[in-house]
């Protein structure tokens, strides 16, 4: 374990491990407050959850030792391989796994032994990645054929997890790996494909607040309102607007007076704008005009994300989950169901005040109103108990530890290492953002652990491998990788 002609320990960056630590005790203390039971009233109870969060602890830093004992290299040279054995125990797990709270995620060996893959597969992923952009010549810069194929490269090693996880269903998990954009942004990636998100997030919302058609419509207007934006050719945009307003009305006419409203209005629109786009097409193969061509292509998209948003909301989506959203979004009022959670998350937090009741002193904690208190509702005992300055502390910890991995990793003169190190910024953002988003009524509820701090053994273990490899890859950074 040498380094640079030294001990490797030298060359650790200790300000990460320390942050690290202090979540980690921080998150043990406020799972046993969250879980405290005076007959069993010693931090230490092997039969209570703090006492196994400490074995679990325990084993963390073995497999620190263990992570920290690799070659830097070996992380660059074994990332695919590292990557398909988690895609193959994602497709074992729908098999053989056992289904828990409705999804179908976790290898149950014994009634303390668990074990989750959709965890660990996102380091897996974040090397895979890493990896892949990290690669010769490697660009996404442009609008060019090259870069889009490297696009599509990255999509498919991101999507590849993020679907198998979908079938578990797990959705918390799956959109961890939305956060993988602010990497390639990073790497080059247009400005525009970041508006494209804004759009598909828009579009996402839209798709379940209302009807189709007037999701369509929307669509529609935008794309030509940016059409003449682009041109500032009112004449073009009026013969466009003009072609598709003909053919659906043609359309709709043929449908009510011939077929008997056989067809309903969106999908009238969608047949009418699918037969306009071939116009728009053929002329701008005839004026070589690629913004008419590009424009159709996001239309296109964005008509295939409504319909997929659609049948994965009513046709995948579990009851529960569905629920979840429609609570989230206003669209259903359910306090003392669903919106439990919430409801008593936002109570606890609320009641913390400024510098909170204090520690074993939460009453919403200590009578279990808040379900799930010592794992995705962690947060809410630090609310109630540590009050805002708590919360506060919490928070710029976390904001600390990820700038000071985003740092670190602009200080690396790898490719990979840089790359790997901001695919772990970004999943430990996007987790912090989640996690005390849906404790405060932000986002919906969809299960999802606070890093290094909410009980659970395979939670805290795939994010100490996850941030640890890159202690170890910035550890050698003089290497070439």
């Amino acid at each position: 374990m040498k380094h640079r002609g030294g001990n490797i320990f030298l060359s650790i960056d200790w300000v990460t491990v320390m942050i690290y630590t202090a979540l980690v005790i921080l998150g043990w203390i406020n799972i046993y407050s969250a879980v405290y039971d005076e007959s069993h009233s010693s931090i230490l109870s092997m039969s209570q959850r703090y006492g196994k969060q400490l074995v679990w602890i325990g084993i963390a830093y073995a497999i620190i030792t263990i992570v920290m004992a690799f070659q830097a290299r070996a992380y660059s040279i074994f990332a695919y391989i590292i990557y398909g054995l988690f895609i193959i125990a994602l497709i074992l797990v729908l098999i053989v796994g056992t289904k828990t709270n409705g999804a179908r995620s976790w290898f149950v060996i014994t009634d303390s032994i668990k074990f989750q893959p959709a965890e660990f597969a996102k380091f897996a992923t974040a090397l895979a990645i890493a990896k892949l952009m990290s690669s010769f010549d490697f660009d996404i810069s442009s609008f060019t054929l090259p870069c889009i194929k490297n696009m599509l490269k990255i999509a498919a090693i991101i999507l590849m997890p993020a679907l198998l996880i979908l079938l578990q269903p797990d959705m918390g998990s799956v959109l961890v790996y939305a956060s993988m954009i602010f990497v390639m942004y990073r790497e080059g990636l247009p400005g525009y494909f970041l508006a494209l998100i804004v759009l598909a997030i828009a579009v996402f919302i839209s798709t379940l607040l209302y009807p189709l058609w007037v999701v369509i419509v929307a669509l529609l207007v935008l794309t030509e309102f940016i059409y003449f934006l682009h041109r500032q050719d009112i004449v073009e945009t009026a013969i466009s607007t003009g072609i598709l307003a003909f053919t659906f009305g043609a359309l709709w006419a043929g449908n009510h007076w011939l077929m008997n409203d056989k067809y309903a209005i969106d999908r009238l629109l969608l047949i009418s704008t699918l037969i306009s786009s071939v116009v728009f097409l053929v002329y701008a193969y005839i004026k070589k005009n690629m913004s008419i061509l590009v424009g159709i292509l996001i239309l296109a998209g964005s008509l295939v994300f409504m319909f997929s948003v659609d049948y994965i909301f009513h046709n995948i989506m579990t009851q529960h989950q569905q629920t979840l959203i429609n609570v989230f979004l206003g669209v259903e009022n359910d306090p003392q169901g669903t919106g439990y959670n919430v409801e008593q998350s936002k109570i606890a937090i609320g009641s913390g005040g400024l510098t909170g009741k204090g520690f074993l002193e939460g009453t919403q904690t200590k009578f279990n109103f808040v379900p799930e208190q010592a794992t995705d509702f962690i947060f809410c005992t630090v609310g109630e108990e540590w009050g805002f300055v708590g919360t506060t502390v919490i928070i710029a910890l976390f904001v600390f530890l990820i700038i000071r991995i985003m740092w670190l990793a602009e200080q690396q003169r790898s490719a990979f290492s840089r790359i790997y190190g901001y695919c772990v910024a970004s999943i430990l953002f996007l987790h912090l953002a989640i996690n005390v988003g849906m404790t405060i009524g932000m986002v919906p509820v969809i299960g999802i652990p606070l890093p290094f701090f909410s009980y659970g053994g395979s939670s805290l273990w795939s994010f100490t491998i996850l941030l640890f490899i890159f202690i170890r890859l910035d550890a050698s950074r003089d290497e070439q990788l």
